[in-house]
Formats: structure tokens, sequence, C-alpha cells
């Protein structure tokens, strides 16, 4: 008895379908660069009242106890000057003040320098800090670096 050769179409159908909702789900996801996010070590820090933000803060310290430099920037995009105050852990409050339409950044060569007097937590760790711009408050977790990612090390205090 000869049997007929039938072609398998419910598993061509099958994969035509499953080829087809892939490319239809894959170009519904989001685009990660169009998404706020922090790309690099430190921490963003955005506010619902105010036009600011901090981008990448991060402190960077030898060892718990020890003065802590502030590396990141602060962006003020309203049209007024703003002040903002971080306050972290065991450390005194450092304040900077950021032109409106500009971003100050945080302990680069032509950046501003700021220090924290003593930091609460070791390389590895997170403090608990706050920043304030204006009159708007977020808490969030400071990621502490020391001088093992050879990209800090020059800047660890």
């Amino acid at each position: 008895m000869a049997r007929s050769a039938r072609p398998a179409r419910p598993a061509v159908v099958a994969a035509g379908a499953a080829a087809a909702s892939v490319l239809l789900l894959g170009a519904c996801a989001p685009v990660t660069t169009e998404l706020g996010y922090a790309p690099s070590d430190g921490t963003r820090v955005d506010f619902a009242d105010v036009d600011a933000r901090g981008l990448n803060l991060m402190v960077l310290a030898a060892a718990e106890g020890t003065e802590g430099a502030l590396f990141g920037a602060l962006d003020n995009s309203s049209a007024e000057d703003m002040t903002f105050t971080l306050t972290a852990t065991g450390s005194a409050p450092v304040t900077v003040t950021v032109p409106a339409q500009e971003t100050v950044y945080l302990g680069t060569e032509d950046g501003e320098q700021v220090a924290l007097d003593a930091v609460a937590a070791g390389p590895g760790s997170n403090l608990q800090a706050t920043l304030t711009a204006g009159d708007a408050t977020e808490e969030f977790y400071l990621p502490v670096f020391d001088s093992t990612l050879p990209e800090y090390a020059p800047y660890v205090p």
C-alpha cells in the first residue's frame, strides 16, 4: 500500500504564526534609550513637583567613616535658579546652587567638587540619602564606590 506524501501543514502554519507573533510583539516593546534610566553605576533622582533631577549620583570613599567625594550631576530644567541639598546618613548636608536651564557636574575636573565629611557605609554599600530641590524632596540610596574600579581610582579622596 502506497502512502501519500502530505505536507506537514499544521507545523508550517504554527511556525508562521510564531514568527509573525515575534515580529509583532517585538515591535511593541519600548526602546530602552527612550526610557529615563541611570545607565551607569550611580542613582537617578527625579522629582515629581519640580523640573529638576539628580543624575548618576554616587559617592567615592576609601573606607567607611572616611571623607567621600560626591559624583554625578544636578540638572535644573526650570526657569529659576535652584538650590539642591543632599543629606546622607552620617554626613553633614551639602548644598549646590544650579542656575536655571543648566546642569552642574559634580566631581569632574571641570565640575564642582563636593565632599561628604564622613561616609557612614563602606564601599559596595548604599547610603540612605535625601535630595532636595527647591521645595521638593526625594529619598534614595546613594551607592558607595572605592578605587576597585579603575575609572574611579583617581577621584577617591
